[in-house]
Formats: structure tokens, sequence, C-alpha cells
């Protein structure tokens, strides 16, 4: 199993925070939040971490997190030339993540309770991907997730 983090966007809602660097190294009971990912990620066994770069100080995050070696990771970074989307990010992965099943997380996320109980579950099952969703009390200003049947057939609104 390997790790997918992306590190873009350009935090525009939480200027002037991101001025000066990108918005998933802000500090949360001083730790940048990407930490928490990275961690999450180490807990459910995940020793290979790719970093998807965008162009909001990508100096910051590589020297923040070097190689993972103080973190107990390989660590490979990819550029992402253009701010162009989850499912492009997700793309420029593909040659790290071969044909290893990979975990993709958000690394502005903290997701209460991590993720090693999805992983085991996912990596118990026969399911080709699993999805992780929040319920929200205006889902209309982050996008809503449509199914039918259990699957993802689409989603609708501002995200």
């Amino acid at each position: 199993m390997k790790g997918v983090i992306l590190h873009g966007g350009a935090g525009t809602r939480l200027r002037p925070l991101t001025h000066t660097g990108p918005k998933q190294l802000i500090p949360v009971a001083n730790k940048p939040i990407s930490q928490y990912v990275l961690e999450d990620l180490i807990e459910a066994g995940i020793k290979n971490v790719a970093i998807i770069l965008g162009d909001i100080y990508p100096e910051k995050v590589k020297e923040y997190y070097g190689d993972g070696s103080r973190f107990g990771v390989n660590i490979t970074y990819i550029y992402q030339p253009k701010p162009a989307g989850i499912a492009h990010a997700v793309g420029l992965s593909k040659n790290f993540v071969g044909e290893s099943p990979f975990v993709v997380y958000l690394g502005d996320n903290i997701l209460k309770g991590g993720i090693k109980d999805f992983v085991q579950e996912f990596e118990s099952s026969d399911a080709d991907t699993m999805m992780l969703l929040c319920e929200v009390k205006n889902p209309e200003r982050f996008g809503v997730a449509k199914f039918e049947d259990r699957r993802l057939v689409g989603a609708c609104g501002e995200a």
C-alpha cells in the first residue's frame, strides 16, 4: 500500500495565513496540518508516500518533510505544474503508485480517528475503491455526492 498526499491549492480563503506558505503547513496544535495526514498514513502501515506539490511554496514543503526519514517513511515529490484538480493530481502519481493499492489523502484534512481502520477494511474487502465522505450542514458549499445502488455516479455543488 502506498500513500499520496495532495499538497497543492492556493488557500485563498485562508489569507493572510497563506501569503507566506501553503495551507497544508499551517500549524494546528503546533504541527502542520499535513503532518497529521502523514502520521495517519504511517499509523496505517504505509511507508512509501508521494507528496503532490503545487506552485505555492513547494520548497517549504520539501524543506519541512525532506526525504521522510525523520518520520520513518520514504517521500517522493511530484510536481503539478498548474492547478488542474484532484483527478489530475492523482494521475500524476501513476508511475509512483504502479500496480500497488494506494490511499489518496488531502493534505489539508484532519480525520478524527485517522484512517487505519478504513485501510484495513479496504485491504480485507474485494472492493476496487473506497471513498470517505463526511456529512455536513451545508453540503452545497463543498459538493454533494450522488449515489445509485452504493455506486458513486456523480456530484454537484461548488466543489
